[in-house]
């Protein structure tokens, strides 16, 4: 064809004439007629753990159905976004990734060299027995550097920060159940070093009902934590005005299986008892409610993490509202960390594309701060590589996606909106059951929370084992053939043994008068008599213990002394905080058990019968479902008759015997294949591929042992099979 010149009149559209729009009816028919006879709610509408039937397609009048309010990015409720832009010269989340490390001077190498290559915040969690109020020396054995880093002196805080300046590096730490004494420690710290407290920021974040959920105790009464808190509250609004002194770990509903509801509506009633809490302490809604940190978790369904964060603002706007609270007041601050419970330890680097998705939902929901797991955290340390690509993965989302140019990019989708709406609504229901059980700590007394949270884990659990629920390279699409992560474990007796002999000598040369701060102060003593927090000012008492730490006292000291005396500590059933893969992944470290001690594992072979049109389909499965345990399958291609199926099963070696070939064509060779395989070995499972229900009987009296296929609990099965073949599980 002779090219042609268009006039610009030629190519205008005119989108309502050329384009005419479609009626929701007749698009609906046509999709019925594409599903040939299946049911359109079956096939197209999907049912979430959260309740929610997704719909295949979303409309504007799906929004009247679920109003929502009129809004703008910076304005409450706060919907689209804490901010109307992004901040001038920076983006609009913190790159906090939380670095594991076990003592203070790998920490503070690790930070360094973390900083120097995106990093933007510094996040550092204290250890099991720093949480608990205790010197690394008093816990447990194996407690000491155990999530955290053990910091019981002003010098390991000291190592840990060293060439940090944390009046230009926002500082987030995660204290367990008070802050008060690492706060007290970071006083000493710059005290000591003439820097200006007013101008740190970040975080403290004591969160006592998180710790109660995470160990199922506290180191004492609930009513003398929150004192503590409010103690470091009213020290920070005087002294330190850019920290927060509260935090909620929503997170913690997630990682141990819960649903978006559960984890939003539990931290929106624990984050609303801190402030009831606070107010009965003299603290005002303005001050307390800015200081509250709230951790989510970001999992795979991408669309519902967005609407997720979007109406938890909406959501604890209205609360905070409801308490008298201003717009400035009604912002919730999100840090997001992308999701433990869905990480692998086989097939680790599809990891990455996981945590990729979830940043992106958590920067698309418009968080705060942003934590981005290593793919080879559930191996144990993260190596520096790993560290590296979770930290680039966010920066690439910054720098090449532009992600930071933007505020609330899904804000005016019909799907995203409409799911914002029914998110909070579900939320807001369960929020109201637990305020009436008279808040957080008696739903926890009772058991509620956790009851929800398990249910939902349990359902989770089944749908796993029987792989409706895909988990790539775990129970779909194993790699048989990849090399494992490395497994960086961490020895923690050694860990135990190095910091108890660090703080005998440290203590030791105090006693001498060695230590440079040899004599402490009568501010201990101070805080030795009795109830000071009820007989000083609040912020008086953080000052006291400040002067107490830059005197020498140790991070447990300070709690002793402050906590002597103060019992009635609450207990519960914690959450089980796990990964959905572990049922698949204990079958395939018992599979590499069993090679270890036998050099082999056991062999599958499919005896696919007829064309391979015919068998296909089912030899594929059949080899996935045994390959996710780790079985050996063998596949010779397929057999004219069942004599010859059965000699080359028998020859080969294989434990088990899989036929595979379509339902038509079982009832003419099932039954001669399974007799010739029973003569020879009795014992040797033989099992069918598919699960055609009128021969299901006729073929277990053929002696088929078992039946594989969509709907089979493939967990409970290959447990089953691995048992009879010998293999310790």
């Amino acid at each position: 064809m002779a090219d042609r010149k268009h006039t610009s009149d030629e190519l205008k559209l005119n989108l309502r004439d050329d384009f005419p729009p479609h009626a929701y009816e007749a698009w609906r028919k046509e999709a019925e007629r594409s599903l040939k006879g299946a049911a359109f709610e079956k096939a197209l509408i999907t049912q979430t753990y959260e309740g929610i039937a997704l719909q295949p397609i979303y409309r504007q009048e799906d929004l009247e159905k679920f109003p929502l309010p009129e809004s703008f990015p910076g304005f409450a409720p706060y919907l689209r976004g804490s901010r109307a832009a992004p901040p001038a010269g920076g983006a609009p989340w913190l790159i906090a990734q939380e670095i594991l490390c076990s003592v203070p001077g790998e920490f503070n190498e690790a930070l360094h060299h973390d900083l120097q290559r995106g990093q933007t915040a510094v996040y550092l969690a204290l250890d099991q027995p720093a949480r608990a109020g205790l010197d690394s020396d008093r816990g447990q054995s194996g407690e000491a550097g155990r999530g955290g880093i053990p910091l019981s002196t002003l010098e390991d805080l000291e190592t840990a920060l060293n060439g940090i300046d944390l009046e230009k590096i926002p500082l987030y730490i995660n204290a367990g159940s008070s802050g008060l004494f690492i706060a007290a420690l970071l006083a000493a710290r710059l005290k000591k070093q003439g820097k200006d407290l007013s101008a740190v920021s970040g975080a403290i974040e004591a969160d006592p009902l998180g710790e109660l959920l995470r160990t199922g105790s506290l180191p004492v009464a609930l009513e003398q934590l929150y004192d503590e808190m409010a103690a470091l509250t009213f020290w920070a609004i005087r002294r330190a005005p850019g920290l927060q002194t509260a935090a909620v770990r929503g997170d913690l509903f997630h990682n141990a299986g819960g649903n978006a509801v559960q984890e939003l509506a539990f931290a929106v009633a624990a984050g609303t008892e801190y402030l009831r809490e606070m107010l009965s302490r003299r603290l005002a809604i303005d001050d307390i409610a800015p200081r509250i940190r709230f951790t989510f978790a970001l999992g795979s369904h991408f669309f519902m993490e967005i609407a997720k964060l979007r109406a938890a603002r909406m959501v604890w706007s209205q609360i905070v509202r409801e308490f008298g609270g201003g717009e400035e007041a009604q912002k919730m601050r999100i840090h997001a960390r992308t999701s433990v419970w869905n990480k692998t330890l086989y097939d680790p680097y599809v990891n990455m594309l996981r945590a990729t998705t979830e940043a992106f939902s958590g920067i698309a929901g418009g968080c705060d701060s942003l934590h981005v797991g290593a793919f080879d955290e559930p191996a144990g340390l993260p190596s520096e590589f790993s560290r590296r690509i979770a930290r680039n993965t966010q920066i690439i989302l910054k720098e090449e996606s532009h992600l930071d140019r933007v505020i609330d990019p899904a804000g005016g989708s019909w799907y995203v909106e409409t799911l914002t709406r029914q998110v909070a609504e579900k939320v807001w229901k369960l929020f109201q059951e637990v305020e009436a059980q008279g808040g957080m700590f008696r739903a926890l007394e009772k058991g509620f929370p956790r009851e929800q949270i398990v249910e939902t884990a349990q359902k989770r659990a089944e749908n796993i084992a029987r792989r409706k629920d895909k988990i790539i390279g775990t129970n779909i699409y194993p790699n048989l053939k990849e090399e494992p992560a490395e497994r960086r474990q961490t020895d923690f007796p050694a860990i135990f043994r190095e910091r108890a002999r660090h703080l005998k000598n440290f203590r030791e040369s105090r006693a001498s008068g060695q230590h440079p701060f040899d004599k402490l102060p009568t501010s201990l003593h101070f805080l030795e008599k009795p109830s000071p927090m009820g007989s000083a000012p609040p912020d008086q008492v953080l000052e006291a213990l400040g002067d107490a730490a830059l005197a020498g006292a140790t991070l447990g000291e300070l709690s002793q002394a402050l906590r002597s005396g103060k019992g009635g500590a609450p207990s519960i059933t914690p959450l089980k905080l796990h990964r959905g893969a572990e049922i698949f992944e204990y079958l395939r470290r018992a599979m590499e058990a069993h090679r270890e001690k036998t050099g082999a594992v056991p062999k599958v072979f499919l005896a696919n019968m007829g064309a391979v049109s015919q068998y296909k389909a089912r030899a594929d499965f059949s080899a996935g479902f045994f390959q996710v345990a780790g079985f050996e399958v063998l596949d010779a291609g397929g057999f004219s008759n069942p004599e010859e199926a059965a000699r080359a099963a028998l020859a080969s070696g294989a434990a088990i015997v899989v036929i595979c070939s379509t339902d038509e064509n079982y009832p003419a060779v099932v039954e001669p294949l399974t007799r010739r395989i029973k003569q020879a070995k009795p014992q040797m499972p033989v099992v069918l591929a598919g699960y055609p229900q009128d021969q299901v009987e006729a073929h277990r009296k053929a002696g088929v042992d078992e039946f594989i296929h969509l709907r089979a609990n493939a967990a409970e099965l290959l447990g089953k099979f691995m048992q009879r073949l010998g293999v310790q599980i």
